[in-house]
This record gives C-alpha cells, structure tokens and sequence, in this order.
C-alpha cells in the first residue's frame, strides 16, 4: 500500500465513512488480493449464529471457497442451511445445535463434536432492549459475546487443527467503551443496550488478543475484526433508528463479512497474530487514551471469563 493510498485508508476510517458501503467500495480497489477460489478446500469451519446477517454471509463465503461450514444455531437451522448451500454452490454445510449463550451447550457441543476444526468464528450476537439473563444466571451480552465464546474455544483447543484459526466477530462501537472488570454482568447503573453492547464487544477484542498470546507457537492463530455499518436482521431489530438514518449507506451482508472470509481463507493473516482487523488491514484498538486497559485488568477478565465458564 502506497503512502498516499494508506493515508486515504487512515482518513476513511477516522471520518467513519469508511464503515459505510463508500468505504468498502473505495477501499476494494487497493486491498490485499482474494484468497484462492479453492482455498478452503478440505477444511472445515464452525460459525456460531450463522441463520442470518454476518455469520451467514460468513458462512456463504466460506463455503464458496471449499470449506465443509458447520453453522452452530439454536433451533431450527434447516433453512438456514438450505439457503447456504443455494448462495454458495460449493462445499458442504452441517446444522449443529449449540446455544453460545449457556455454558452447559457449549461444554455438550464441543465433546460431541467430531473431527479437527480448522477455523472457528464465533459470530452470535444479541442485544436485548432490557436487561435479561439465562438460565444460568448470566447476562445474556456477556453470556453470548464472551463467556460461551471463551469456553467454546477452550473446549475445543484439543480439536483445533495445525494452522487453525480462530476468529472473534467484534463491532467498531468498541471503540467507545474502556474494558470494565468490575462489573461484568451489567448490575450497577442504568441499563444502556448499546453501552452492553460495546463493553462485550471491547472484552472480546482483549480476549481474541489474549487467546493470541495462549495459543503463540502452537501454529494457530487468533483475530478479532469488526464489519463496519452492515444493514442486517439484528441492526433492524436492535437499532431501528440508526438503520434508518443510514440505510443509503449501510453494507450489506457479504460486505460486512467480507474481512472475516478473508482471514479465515488468505495467506497473509496467518503471518499475524493477536490483531484487529477491519477491510483487510490492521486497525488500532484504541483511539482514545481513557479506553486503555491495564495489564491487571486484561488478567481480570481472563480469571473471571475461567470463573464463569467453570475453567
């Protein structure tokens, strides 16, 4: 990337314009090349939440690439399936039934699950307008997006194949939120959706970062990366107002998971670890000092995610 090219990439990504589909159709012209059109061939990828919006076009541009996508979802996923295989017209794709949210799921998928996994996305996200909790007792944001995310990865390291990637599906609201270890399940203050939200999402980039460090030297790696402003099913539901206002330039599905097929699939992620990645390039975690954690406070979250999920 040339200098002048990498100051445009700088400068749509601090406007924000670059999360829109503008960015993505700008940037598309200086990426980093597609992976090979056979470049999952023979692999196998588990994607948590794939019945619609990210992680079924994730699972879609996996397949298209070779992959036999096994789609971890609660309840019915037939359809979800069907529609994966007519989109892709390649591959194989598999219905597991896993509810990300309980740990009592993930622990039962990952032993039944059979065979080495080369690439894991974990994707299910949720944002409930009132706080709720499962039936484990957990809140539900933090339940999906970081507990049964960190056991699923645990529970399945024995079966993660050489060269196997693990990937966290995170959001550019993170950016606004610092790491809070002191009140994990959202129980003091006022229950803000969005703040829930971006506070799991910041915990998921300091794990993906974390499970980097645990994995170093094993040959697997571990990213984290966000979409940008995708026009999808949860966006509807969960931010009316804000789909709304932005749909001219929302990215739809495919474009929105674009960077997630890219790391699963190209050659160059498995040079990196441990990075954030949006549109193919690396991106800061922080832009603002006051959402810098300590090294204490990434040590919290690890002890407390063990705690939680019975590790």
């Amino acid at each position: 990337m040339s200098s002048v090219t990498r100051a445009a990439d700088t400068l749509l990504d601090r406007t924000l314009l670059g999360y829109s589909s503008v960015g993505h159709f700008l940037r598309r012209r200086w990426w980093p090349e597609d992976p090979a059109p056979d470049a999952l061939a023979g692999k196998v990828a588990v994607v948590t939440g794939a019945k619609a919006g990210l992680g079924k076009a994730t699972a879609i541009g996996l397949a298209k690439l070779g992959a036999t996508v096994r789609i971890a979802v609660r309840g019915d996923g037939d359809a979800a399936r069907a529609g994966i295989e007519r989109a892709a017209g390649a591959g194989r794709v598999v219905v597991d039934q896993c509810d990300v949210s309980l740990i009592s799921s993930v622990r039962d998928y990952a032993k039944d699950l059979d065979g080495e996994v080369d690439i894991l996305v974990h994707n299910a996200g949720v944002m409930p307008a009132k706080r709720t909790e499962t039936a484990e007792g957990n809140e539900v944001m933090l339940a999906t997006h970081v507990l049964g995310p960190h056991l699923l990865t645990s529970s399945l390291r024995p079966k993660l194949a050489d060269g196997a990637r693990v990937i966290w599906v995170s959001s550019g609201g993170m950016y606004g939120r610092p790491l809070r270890t002191d009140d994990l399940q959202y129980r003091r203050g006022d229950y803000k959706p969005t703040a829930g939200y971006a506070r799991t999402k910041r915990m998921q980039v300091v794990l993906a970062e974390l499970w980097a460090d645990e994995l170093d030297g094993s040959g697997r790696t571990v990213h984290s990366a966000h979409p940008g402003w995708a026009d999808t099913p949860g966006v509807a539901t969960s931010l009316p107002t804000f789909q709304k206002l932005t749909r001219p330039i929302l990215r739809n599905p495919e474009q929105g998971a674009d960077t997630f097929v890219w790391l699963a699939a190209a050659e160059e992620p498995a040079r990196y670890n441990g990075m954030f990645w949006h549109d193919r390039v690396q991106r800061p975690t922080h832009y603002f000092g006051k959402t810098r954690e300590t090294a204490a406070q990434r040590q919290e979250l690890w002890q407390a995610c063990g705690r939680l999920t019975g590790l």
